[in-house]
This record gives structure tokens, C-alpha cells and sequence, in this order.
């Protein structure tokens, strides 16, 4: 019998993606799609952490809050070696498009090529704790529609991996996102997520161009009513918080 092949390192499957296609959908959408970035295994260990108290830093009850129903939890430093890995070969990835759209919005910061650099500038601003989360919801648990900034310094884009199955794990808890462009209705994206897959969306805007140029559209994002069973997210945040 033969053993199964080792799947290639985290980077070199970030690494593997067709980029230029990402940033155009990203581009036109606001959100792209990595499918199966993540094993199975790879999904059931992340999830599994929930339960691990010293992997955490704090327990957020969103129905404590008014964010919907269900609860997260905000990683400790030293994050997991996975999380870590994501925001360290996600990040030089997305930051020369994410300099690019500021150049669009008439925006002046700009964010270096290296994560590590970044987050230094996040905590010579008090930015200093770390926000990927690890998300759980159950029957109609849901969230509401937001947008993760924490502090002045926020990189304007970040990620998320479904960690649960649809239709074996749980129903409904589809991801949301919606746009905002001037004088028009908001506009809604639903991303047919399943196991695995890590979707890079706009965390607060991104330009949009028009017959005058470019302008800036605001995003938010949720999860839809979960229906039955249980679904568990990890949230790849860039920017650190206060």
C-alpha cells in the first residue's frame, strides 16, 4: 500500500496560485478565492485549537456585543505555526496590490514589501495585539455585517479559511459581502465556500473606476444564519491591534 504524498509547504502553495488572476478578481470583486489552500487534516487540527485555552488571548460572545450569535477567539502570540505561515506568505503577495489601490483612492500610505516590517510599524503605534481569530458558530448563529480596523494602521485587505464542510458539517453560514457605491444600492457577494478554501476580501474599501476615475466603494462582510451543526473559521488578519 502507498503512502499518501505529503502535501508541499503552506508558502509553496500560496506561492503556486495564479496571482495575476487572484488580483484581477480581486480587482473586480473586492474578493478572490483560493481553493483547497488547506488539507482536511490541515482544517480539523486548526478548529481543534478552539478548545486549546492557551492558544488565545481573549473570547469574544458576539451576542454579548451586537456582532449576531456565536463566538471567536483572538490568537496569543506565538500564533500557531499555520496561522503564521499564512500571514507571512500571504501578506508580500497582496501588499503591492494593496499599494496600488491606495495609489488609486488618493491615498498616501504605502506598506512595505515584508509582514515583519509592518507589523513593526503597528506596534510603534500601540497596534501590539495579534488579531487572527479562530471563529465558532452553531444553529442560527450568524454575523453581522463589520469591518476589522483595530487602529490607525490597518492593511486593507485580509483572509479567511472555512475549517467545516457544507452539507456535512453544517447548512447554511454562507460568507457575505457587500458593497456600498455612491448614490446606488448596496451590492452583495456570496462566496460558495467549501472545506478548505481561503478567500482574500477588502477589509474596509477599494477603488472602483468610474467615468472620472477612480473612487473608493466601502465593503463589509458576515456570515449568513448558520441552520444546523457546527462551522468553524480562521481569520487571517494583517495589521495588529490596539
Amino acid at each position: 500500500m502507498s503512502l499518501a504524498a505529503t502535501p508541499p509547504s503552506l508558502p509553496t502553495r500560496i506561492a503556486d496560485q495564479n496571482w495575476p488572476a487572484l488580483e484581477a478578481e480581486l480587482d473586480a470583486r473586492g474578493c478572490a478565492i483560493l481553493p483547497g489552500l488547506l488539507t482536511r487534516e490541515e482544517c480539523e487540527a486548526t478548529a481543534a485549537l478552539y478548545d486549546v485555552g492557551a492558544a488565545f488571548r481573549s473570547r469574544v460572545v458576539m451576542s454579548r456585543h451586537g456582532f449576531g450569535r456565536g463566538e471567536y477567539q483572538y490568537f496569543a502570540y506565538p500564533l500557531p505555526d499555520p496561522v503564521q505561515a499564512l500571514r507571512e506568505a500571504l501578506y508580500p503577495r497582496l501588499a503591492p496590490l494593496a499599494n496600488r489601490w491606495n495609489d488609486r483612492m488618493g491615498i498616501e500610505v504605502r506598506y512595505p514589501a515584508d509582514h515583519a516590517e509592518f507589523l513593526a510599524r503597528c506596534h510603534a503605534a500601540g497596534q501590539l495585539r495579534p488579531t487572527p481569530l479562530l471563529l465558532r458558530y452553531g444553529p442560527d448563529d450568524y454575523n453581522c455585517l463589520h469591518q476589522d480596523l483595530y487602529g490607525e494602521h490597518v492593511f486593507p485587505l485580509q483572509a479567511a479559511v472555512l475549517l467545516s464542510q457544507p452539507g456535512r458539517d453544517f447548512t447554511g453560514g454562507e460568507f457575505v459581502l457587500t458593497e456600498q457605491r455612491p448614490r446606488l444600492q448596496s451590492r452583495a457577494e456570496v462566496a460558495p465556500l467549501i472545506q478548505g478554501d481561503l478567500i482574500v476580501f477588502a477589509v474596509h474599501h477599494r477603488p472602483v473606476t468610474g467615468t472620472r476615475g477612480s473612487y473608493r466603494v466601502n465593503l463589509r462582510h458576515g456570515v449568513s444564519r448558520i441552520r444546523s451543526g457546527a462551522r468553524h473559521t480562521l481569520g487571517v488578519i494583517f495589521h495588529d491591534a490596539l
